[in-house]
């Protein structure tokens, strides 16, 4: 066999396993924290948009981890990786820009009691079946 390489590697960057655990764990308890904290009821402390900003934090930051270890950005050149965080802080003002145009319309939502409405609903005489 020669010795002649034609510019491709022949392999990836090799990622050692430890920090491959290690990364999966700290995936997996960031998504516990995440399940966790949507189990707290931010509406009691007056902030109900609480829940989705942890929740888009947690996620940003998971995204972050694993492109920088699985996706090997950490071992690339400094382009890719200002492309990967370009993109997602592009993608977090777009959500941003959609957030801020939800409240617009809430004067015109109907606030009402939806379990009072279902009850209701199904206190309703029930329909004779249609005859073909």
């Amino acid at each position: 066999m020669s010795d002649h390489h034609d510019g491709h590697d022949t392999g990836g960057h090799a990622v050692p396993h430890k920090m491959l655990i290690g990364t999966c764990a700290a995936l997996l308890l960031l998504t516990g924290i995440t399940v966790w904290s949507s189990k707290i009821d931010f509406n009691e402390l007056q902030m109900p948009e609480m829940n989705i900003i942890i929740a888009i934090g947690i996620a940003t930051f998971k995204v972050a981890l694993v492109g920088l270890i699985f996706m090997h950005l950490r071992w690339d050149r400094s382009f890719t990786a200002f492309i990967f965080v370009s993109s997602i802080l592009l993608v977090g003002l777009f959500i941003s820009f959609a957030m801020m145009d939800s409240k617009e319309y809430q004067p015109e939502v109907i606030q009402t009691n939806s379990v009072e409405i279902q009850q209701k609903l199904d206190a309703l005489p029930k329909a004779p079946p249609a005859k073909p």
